[in-house]
């Protein structure tokens, strides 16, 4: 029992721009040469923002738009916000993004870009996320909550029809963790789809909330978060996800920050791919368990690429 739907998953594709839609993905062999196992790539990557935020923001400013609102907020790390900008300005819809002073520039300077009201608080992002719910009570936007808003899991969880379309069957599907919409709209597609299937999350050891709460069947709040996987990092889970992921996820481990640079130096020399570290996440699992996915047809969702050049540089070249 999850608050997923499948056969709305089904129709939210025709609501998604088609730059979006049917990603890349194909088997890397020099990357499983490397890994030892077949490793099948899904690269979101290739799109106006870099990431896979698009497909759910799109779902969801569709759904604004009927329900009358003609502006939202949100709170983001960066790609949320490049998404609903995106997403807002192709529909007519009035974008406010509420960042930390800290967070990525590159991402900040794109989402100012695309059109959208940047607002910058003081803190992480979880400070954002409270100012953003402020801003929608005092100005009268349509709040859009990452995860916790049905739509962009919904919108994530197309991904997954097109992973089941992969020719030989998958062992395990590997999916970055953070607040938990990929995770459980792939995840919840893949399970009903190709019920074998493993479903293994992955977040950074510096900012494993959900990961403990998923473990602990509770949620569990954490005091910091420091990981330069910025876009999976968050310190309060939201209990409805956790919920869904309960019900999806078959395991949840976490990765050492040098497992993550590594695995961006990976999908760079043996993919050919610059990636921020949040894309990373699951190499970064295989690398630290080689013999658990050992001669196993796992796949990866590459989920952005959103990174300053010189961080790229400094933790992979």
């Amino acid at each position: 029992m999850t608050r997923l739907s499948l056969e709305r998953i089904r129709s939210a594709v025709s609501t998604i721009a088609p730059v979006f839609l049917q990603t890349p993905q194909y088997e890397c062999e020099p990357l499983s040469d490397r890994l030892g196992c077949r490793i099948t790539l899904k690269v979101e990557t290739l799109n106006p923002i870099r990431c896979f935020k698009g497909r759910g923001t799109e779902v969801a400013v569709a759904r604004m738009i009927k329900e009358g609102h003609r502006s939202a907020v949100c709170a983001s790390a960066g790609n949320l916000g490049q998404a609903l900008a995106y997403s807002g300005r192709s529909r007519g819809v009035r974008a406010i993004v509420v960042a930390a002073k800290s967070a990525n520039a590159l991402k900040l300077q794109r989402i100012r870009c695309l059109g959208a009201d940047v607002r910058l608080v003081d803190g992480d992002f979880e400070h954002a996320r409270e100012t953003a719910r402020q801003i929608s009570e005092m100005e009268g936007a349509y709040l859009l909550e990452d995860s916790e808003n049905l739509d962009t899991c919904e919108g994530a969880g197309t991904m997954g029809l097109e992973l089941a379309e992969v020719p030989t069957p998958l062992d395990t599907v590997l999916l970055a963790l953070g607040g938990g919409a990929m995770a459980t709209g792939v995840g919840y597609v893949l399970k009903r789809l190709t019920p074998n299937v493993e479903v293994v999350c992955i977040q950074p050891e510096a900012a494993p909330a959900m990961t403990l709460s998923w473990r602990k069947k509770e949620v569990v709040t954490t005091e910091t978060m420091d990981t330069i996987a910025d876009g999976v990092a968050g310190r309060f889970p939201i209990p409805e996800v956790l919920d869904d992921l309960l019900e999806i996820a078959d395991d949840a481990v976490l990765v050492r920050e040098e497992s993550i640079v590594q695995g961006m130096r990976f999908l760079y020399e043996q993919a050919g791919l610059v990636v921020e570290p949040s894309a990373a996440l699951g190499v970064a699992a295989v690398l630290e368990n080689r013999p658990r996915f050992a001669g196993k047809h796992v796949a990866s969702i590459i989920c952005g690429s959103n990174v300053n050049l010189a961080d790229f540089r400094r933790w992979v070249q």
